[in-house]
């Protein structure tokens, strides 16, 4: 029977974010085009990766941003636990003015959403091209897709745990998002996000949605 597990959060002293993970160097470069349109400065080599607050993961079905100048992207998350890796579901979310002047900080000032189930990574590592991200945004009542594709499009757990650790595995209490592609008809903010992965062969899928609550600006 494929196991399925809660997450506990608070076991999670330290999180990563990997950003410009993707294999194809095509969709690759079309996600830097996309957030460079918004004025991200391109990154002057990929991957990169980004320590943030552990504090900033959440399961809850609302986060708290300033104005209307943030999103969310899907991702993989990798869970280094004592029993071993698990793989869940997450969003990115970033502050998308705030990314104009630093990445860095950008990603520090987003809770990032997770959902609060997990797939041990052995179970799934066998089969892993048959796992599919996707997301959702919604307009009024309209639903759309906003994201889509196999968690191969980016480099493997195994391979991003090398890079960020030097060939060392990843240290116990550790979560890492593993980077995203590209959106479907540009980056745009939402009132409600929905993602997630899809496990084809087993036929099981994560999910989770949350609430964009937009805070004022005042200056």
């Amino acid at each position: 029977m494929p196991t399925e597990a809660t997450i506990n959060l608070r076991e999670i002293k330290q999180l990563v974010i990997a950003g410009w993970t993707g294999r194809d160097v095509a969709a690759l470069e079309a996600h830097i085009k996309e957030l460079e349109a918004l004025g991200v400065t391109r990154p002057k080599s990929v991957p990169v990766f980004y320590r943030v607050a552990s504090s900033l993961l959440t399961n809850a079905d609302s986060i708290e941003v300033m104005a209307d100048a943030s999103s969310g992207e899907v991702e993989f998350v990798i869970y280094a636990l004592r029993d071993g890796l698990w793989v869940g579901l997450g969003s990115d979310h970033t502050d998308r003015k705030a990314e104009t002047i630093g990445v860095t900080m950008s990603k520090q000032m987003c809770a990032k959403p997770v959902s609060s189930k997990a797939w041990r990574y052995d179970e799934v590592a066998s089969h892993w091209d048959k796992l599919i991200l996707r997301s959702f945004i919604r307009s009024g009542e309209t639903r759309r897709l906003y994201q889509e594709g196999p968690v191969n499009a980016m480099r493997s757990p195994e391979e991003l745990i090398g890079l960020y650790r030097a060939g060392a595995a990843l240290e116990v209490g550790t979560a890492m998002f593993c980077g995203t592609f590209a959106v479907h008809g540009g980056i745009v903010a939402s009132g409600i996000f929905e993602m997630e992965l899809e496990d084809t062969k087993l036929g099981r899928k994560l999910v989770h949605s949350y609430q964009i609550v937009s805070l004022p600006n005042e200056g």
